[in-house]
Protein backbone atom coordinates (compact mmCIF):
# COMPACT_ATOMS: atom_id res chain seq x y z
CA UNK A 1 0.00 0.00 0.00
CA UNK A 2 1.59 2.99 -0.99
CA UNK A 3 1.80 5.55 1.64
CA UNK A 4 -0.60 8.82 1.46
CA UNK A 5 1.58 12.05 0.82
CA UNK A 6 0.13 15.07 2.07
CA UNK A 7 0.92 18.83 0.97
CA UNK A 8 2.60 21.01 3.93
CA UNK A 9 -0.07 23.63 3.49
CA UNK A 10 -3.42 23.63 1.55
CA UNK A 11 -3.77 24.95 -2.08
CA UNK A 12 -4.27 28.27 -2.42
CA UNK A 13 -7.36 27.35 -4.71
CA UNK A 14 -8.72 25.29 -1.42
CA UNK A 15 -9.36 28.48 0.60
CA UNK A 16 -11.93 30.59 -2.11
CA UNK A 17 -13.87 27.04 -2.30
CA UNK A 18 -14.10 27.06 1.47
CA UNK A 19 -15.59 30.58 1.39
CA UNK A 20 -17.84 29.34 -1.16
CA UNK A 21 -19.42 26.58 0.48
CA UNK A 22 -19.32 28.36 4.03
CA UNK A 23 -21.82 31.22 2.52
CA UNK A 24 -24.13 28.75 1.95
CA UNK A 25 -24.24 28.48 5.76
CA UNK A 26 -23.33 31.83 6.80
CA UNK A 27 -23.30 35.41 6.00
CA UNK A 28 -20.20 36.19 3.76
CA UNK A 29 -18.54 38.24 6.58
CA UNK A 30 -18.44 35.52 8.67
CA UNK A 31 -17.23 33.36 6.04
CA UNK A 32 -14.50 35.62 4.94
CA UNK A 33 -13.26 35.50 8.95
CA UNK A 34 -13.52 32.11 8.98
CA UNK A 35 -11.49 31.29 6.47
CA UNK A 36 -8.94 34.65 7.28
CA UNK A 37 -8.43 32.68 10.70
CA UNK A 38 -8.11 29.22 9.06
CA UNK A 39 -5.04 30.41 6.60
CA UNK A 40 -3.27 31.34 10.49
CA UNK A 41 -3.78 27.97 11.97
CA UNK A 42 -1.39 25.07 12.35
CA UNK A 43 -2.19 22.30 11.16
CA UNK A 44 -3.63 19.63 13.22
CA UNK A 45 -4.43 15.67 13.26
CA UNK A 46 -7.49 13.51 12.77
CA UNK A 47 -8.28 9.92 11.35
CA UNK A 48 -10.37 10.17 8.51
CA UNK A 49 -12.78 7.75 10.23
CA UNK A 50 -12.95 9.99 12.46
CA UNK A 51 -13.51 13.39 10.07
CA UNK A 52 -16.43 11.75 8.44
CA UNK A 53 -18.09 10.46 11.45
CA UNK A 54 -17.76 14.38 13.05
CA UNK A 55 -19.28 16.11 10.05
CA UNK A 56 -22.22 13.37 9.84
CA UNK A 57 -21.44 13.14 6.45
CA UNK A 58 -22.52 10.21 4.06
CA UNK A 59 -19.60 8.38 2.30
CA UNK A 60 -19.04 8.71 -0.93
CA UNK A 61 -17.83 5.97 -3.15
CA UNK A 62 -15.15 5.75 -5.74
CA UNK A 63 -17.90 5.83 -8.20
CA UNK A 64 -17.84 9.85 -7.07
CA UNK A 65 -15.54 11.17 -9.95
CA UNK A 66 -13.95 13.34 -7.19
CA UNK A 67 -13.05 10.90 -4.68
CA UNK A 68 -11.60 8.54 -7.89
CA UNK A 69 -9.24 11.04 -8.81
CA UNK A 70 -8.17 11.67 -5.41
CA UNK A 71 -7.58 7.77 -5.16
CA UNK A 72 -6.02 7.52 -8.40
CA UNK A 73 -3.68 10.75 -6.77
CA UNK A 74 -2.50 8.60 -3.22
CA UNK A 75 -2.20 5.45 -5.53
CA UNK A 76 0.60 7.31 -8.03
CA UNK A 77 2.19 9.04 -4.64
CA UNK A 78 1.16 12.21 -5.42
CA UNK A 79 0.42 14.46 -2.93
CA UNK A 80 -3.11 16.05 -1.52
CA UNK A 81 -4.07 18.91 0.22
CA UNK A 82 -4.89 18.85 3.65
CA UNK A 83 -8.92 19.43 4.63
CA UNK A 84 -10.32 22.70 5.81
CA UNK A 85 -12.87 22.25 8.79
CA UNK A 86 -15.16 24.29 11.09
CA UNK A 87 -16.46 23.42 14.40
CA UNK A 88 -19.45 24.62 15.42
CA UNK A 89 -20.40 25.22 19.17
CA UNK A 90 -18.37 21.87 19.71
CA UNK A 91 -20.74 19.36 18.51
CA UNK A 92 -20.61 19.76 14.58
CA UNK A 93 -17.97 19.68 12.28
CA UNK A 94 -18.08 20.90 8.71
CA UNK A 95 -15.88 19.92 6.21
CA UNK A 96 -15.78 23.54 4.21
CA UNK A 97 -12.81 21.89 1.55
CA UNK A 98 -11.61 18.70 1.24
CA UNK A 99 -14.76 16.23 1.67
CA UNK A 100 -13.83 14.08 -1.41
CA UNK A 101 -10.40 13.72 -0.47
CA UNK A 102 -11.40 13.03 3.17
CA UNK A 103 -13.76 9.84 1.34
CA UNK A 104 -10.86 8.87 -0.63
CA UNK A 105 -8.61 8.37 2.41
CA UNK A 106 -11.28 7.04 3.90
CA UNK A 107 -11.50 4.25 1.26
CA UNK A 108 -7.98 3.84 0.96
CA UNK A 109 -7.03 3.74 4.44
CA UNK A 110 -9.64 4.58 7.31
CA UNK A 111 -6.98 5.02 10.14
CA UNK A 112 -5.35 7.37 7.86
CA UNK A 113 -3.98 10.22 9.13
CA UNK A 114 -5.73 13.54 7.68
CA UNK A 115 -3.67 17.33 8.25
CA UNK A 116 -6.57 19.83 8.24
CA UNK A 117 -6.76 22.99 9.33
CA UNK A 118 -9.72 24.01 12.00
CA UNK A 119 -11.29 26.80 13.55
CA UNK A 120 -13.83 27.15 16.28
CA UNK A 121 -16.98 29.01 16.57
CA UNK A 122 -19.76 29.17 18.68
CA UNK A 123 -23.25 30.84 18.58
CA UNK A 124 -22.71 34.94 18.51
CA UNK A 125 -19.43 34.73 16.78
Amino acid sequence: MTEIKWLSEPEEHDYPAAISFLNLLFKESKSNNLVACMRKENISYFKAKDIVRAANLPMLNIDNRHVAKNLNKISAGKSISPVLLVRCDGDKLIISDGYHRCCAVYLYSEDAIVPCKIVDIENGD
